[in-house]
């Protein structure tokens, strides 16, 4: 497994993530054994938050985790808060942040985490409320490493203007289908083409200026919910070409897809939400693959795009 070194943040971490929404859906030796084939595979870095099954992944995960042989020094746990759909709203007040942790670590039955996110942006948020959660979760030792997810960069620099705490992680979507990371850039002012629009504010850019790891949710995803590109009849030129170089480098399609994010320079993370011990082995096997440059392009366009 490659691994990366998160600047201001863990050291040696597994460039694969396997995230546990769907963990609530398994039984708790099942759950231990999706564990222990990421750990096996080279996985030390586990994704959580509130909103998968409103804490039911989390609990999972703390069933089975006394199963796998494991320690807790093993592996990195990362969780995120913020998001209540029981009342349709974002929250990053600091009474919601500091319950939502100490819910976390009672539901993982954990003393730490090594690196919460805010999960979605608050509208509302007041970033010196954010800090004061912050400072109190690091003096009690509860959180580590702090972070975002799918925050663009003012609002990213108007949380720096408060929190002491380096901001280390966003997370954010990205795939060979959902490229709109990185379509802007080569589409710059193209009138013809929706490509153009810049649709985040350039955040990858501006993480890499500012040294904060991008971690892509949903790499095999077409939009948020619809299912995988990987065989989909509707995406023949893509599996075509993930095909043939799947067969040159002896892994799976869903391998190349995610060998194709972590090509990127960026140093990002994938995260993969699997459940299946077969298909997070296979997917693991993209760790093993590192596409030239030719490769990259070529996927990237048999994905839909074309050069301006």
């Amino acid at each position: 497994m490659k691994t990366i070194n998160i600047v201001n943040g863990p050291q040696n971490v597994s460039q694969i993530i396997q995230g546990c929404m769907r963990m609530p859906a398994l039984s708790k030796e099942d759950a231990a054994k999706v564990i222990r084939t990421s750990y096996e595979c080279g996985i030390n870095f586990f994704d959580h938050a509130t909103v998968y099954g409103g804490g039911e992944a989390e609990v999972r995960f703390s069933e089975a985790f006394p199963l796998t042989g494991l320690s807790r020094e093993d592996i990195y746990i990362q969780s995120k808060c913020g998001i209540h759909p029981e009342r349709s709203e974002f929250d990053w007040t600091k009474e919601d942040i500091l319950a939502s942790v100490d819910g976390i670590l009672e539901r993982l039955k954990v003393d730490y985490l090594d690196t919460l996110l805010l999960h979605r942006p608050d509208l509302l948020f007041d970033p010196e409320e954010v800090a004061e959660a912050f400072d109190t979760l690091e003096q009690a030792g509860k959180v580590k490493w702090f972070g975002v997810s799918n925050l663009v960069p003012m609002q990213l620099e108007l949380l720096k203007k408060y929190v002491k705490q380096p901001l280390i992680i966003n997370q954010v979507q990205l795939s060979l289908e959902q490229s709109q990371l990185i379509d802007q850039a080569l589409y710059m002012n193209n009138k013809t083409t929706e490509y153009s629009i810049n649709r985040d504010g350039n955040v990858l850019d501006y993480c890499r200026l500012n040294d904060i790891t991008i971690q892509a949710w949903s790499p095999l995803q077409i939009g948020m919910f619809g299912g995988s590109f990987i065989g989909n009849a509707d995406y023949p030129e893509l599996n075509k070409a993930l095909e043939e170089v799947a067969e040159r480098e002896g892994v799976s399609k869903a391998a190349v897809a995610i060998a194709w994010i972590l090509r990127h320079p960026a140093k990002m993370q994938a995260i993969i939400g699997s459940m299946n011990p077969e298909h997070i082995t296979d997917a693991c096997d993209a760790a093993k693959v590192t596409l030239s440059h030719q490769d990259w392009y070529r996927l990237y366009l048999a994905s839909g795009k074309f050069l301006p």
